[in-house]
C-alpha cells in the first residue's frame, strides 16, 4: 500500500470513528437528559404528596417532624441514600416553590434546584435560572453565584429609583450598567494573604484563574488580551485587560488598581478609552467601556469626576475574599443607598 493509500484509509477510518463517537455522545446526552428529568419529576412529585397529606390534615403539625423522620428511615431502608428528612424538606419547598412541573427546566439538575431553594426573592430566583440555562453554568458555578449574592450585585450597581422588583424588566434593555457589578468577588484568585500586593501579580493571578473570572464578570465578556499596547505619536501605553463584551458589541477595558481610586486614574482611562475607540473599535462596534477595578472606591472621585455622568466609564471595589451574606447585604444596601441619594440630588 502506498504513502497516499495509508493516508485515505487512516482518514476513512477517523470520519468511521468521529460519526460513531457522535451518535453515541448524542445517544448518552438524551438518557442524561432523560433520567435527570425523571429525578426532577420524581422529587416534585414528593413533595406535592407530602404538602397535599399536610394540607389535607392526614398528619397534623406537631407530628410533622416524626412523620418525615418516620418516612425518610423506610424511604432510606428500601431505596438507599438521598431520602434523609432534610432532603424530604428539600422536595416539599421544591413543589412549593416551583407548582407547575411544566416549568421546570430539565437542563437543569437536581442539585442546581437544591441551590435555587435558597433563594427567596422570586425575580432573583427565576434570574438565576434563566442566566444557569443560558449560560450553562454548572450546579457548583450556580451555587457560587447565589452566594456571592450576584443578582442583588448587579441591579444595585445600576443607577434607578425604581425598586429592586423591577430590575428585570431594566435588565432587557441594552446599557452599559447592567453588566457592571459592585463589589466584584475574586476570592478564587486566593490572594488575601498576599504581602505587598502589586496589580501586576492581581493581573496574573486573574489571567491564571481567566476562566472563575469570567464566571464573576457575568454574561458576554469574552477575553481578547492584557497589557494592550496602545501607541500614540513617541508614546507607548498599556491597559491591563481587554474584554469584548458580545451582548454590547463593545470593548470593555479594565484598569487594576491597588489602593484607593485617585482622579489620576480616572483621566488616565478617559485618555485609554478615547485612543482605543481612536485605534481599535471598529464602525459596527459600540463606544468602548472602561472599568476601574480597584481594591478601595473613593465616593469623592466618584461624584466629583467625569466617573459621576460618564456613561462608558464604571468604578468597582474589588474583595479577595469571599464575605458572609450579611456583609454583602449591608455593602449591597450602603451601595443602592448611595445611588438612590445621588438620583434624589438630580431631581
Amino acid at each position: 500500500m502506498n504513502q497516499l493509500s495509508k493516508d485515505n484509509a487512516i482518514e476513512s477510518f477517523e470520519k468511521l470513528y468521529g460519526s460513531i463517537k457522535e451518535v453515541l455522545n448524542e445517544s448518552r446526552q438524551q438518557a442524561y437528559q432523560a433520567v435527570n428529568s425523571s429525578m426532577l419529576i420524581a422529587y416534585w412529585t414528593i413533595g406535592k404528596i407530602i404538602v397535599e397529606n399536610e394540607q389535607d390534615g392526614q398528619f397534623r403539625a406537631e407530628y410533622g417532624k416524626y412523620t418525615l423522620s418516620d418516612l425518610s428511615l423506610k424511604l432510606s431502608n428500601e431505596f438507599g441514600k438521598g431520602f434523609t428528612v432534610r432532603s424530604l424538606q428539600q422536595m416539599k419547598k421544591f413543589y412549593t416553590l416551583f407548582p407547575n412541573t411544566n416549568a421546570l427546566r430539565t437542563q437543569l439538575t437536581w442539585t442546581h434546584y437544591r441551590s435555587l431553594l435558597r433563594v427567596e426573592n422570586k425575580e432573583a430566583r427565576e434570574w438565576y435560572i434563566e442566566e444557569s440555562v443560558k449560560e450553562h453554568w454548572s450546579s457548583r458555578q450556580l451555587d457560587r453565584q447565589i452566594s456571592t449574592m450576584y443578582y442583588e450585585r448587579l441591579i444595585s450597581s445600576q443607577d434607578k429609583s425604581e425598586v429592586v422588583a423591577e430590575a428585570n424588566d431594566k435588565l432587557k434593555e441594552l446599557i452599559p450598567e447592567q453588566f457592571i457589578k459592585d463589589p466584584y468577588v475574586l476570592e478564587f484568585i486566593d490572594l488575601k494573604d498576599y504581602p505587598a500586593l502589586r496589580e501586576s501579580v492581581l493581573e496574573q493571578a486573574l489571567i491564571d484563574n481567566l476562566q472563575s473570572f469570567l464566571l464573576e464578570l457575568g454574561r458576554g465578556f469574552c477575553f481578547v488580551a492584557r497589557q494592550k499596547l496602545l501607541r500614540y505619536e513617541d508614546e507607548d501605553f498599556y491597559i491591563d485587560l481587554v474584554f469584548y463584551h458580545s451582548i454590547l458589541k463593545c470593548y470593555v477595558l479594565i484598569d487594576l488598581k491597588i489602593g484607593k481610586l485617585t482622579h489620576g486614574d480616572v483621566g488616565q482611562m478617559d485618555s485609554y478609552i478615547r485612543m482605543f475607540d481612536d485605534l481599535y473599535k471598529n464602525d459596527d462596534d459600540n463606544p468602548t467601556i472602561g472599568l476601574l477595578l480597584c481594591s478601595e472606591k473613593n465616593e469623592a472621585i466618584a461624584k466629583y469626576s467625569v466617573l459621576h455622568d460618564e456613561k462608558q466609564m464604571f468604578a468597582s471595589k474589588y474583595l479577595l475574599t469571599l464575605p458572609t451574606a450579611e456583609e454583602l447585604e449591608k455593602q449591597i444596601e450602603n451601595e443602592r443607598h448611595r445611588i438612590e441619594e445621588e438620583a434624589k440630588t438630580k431631581r
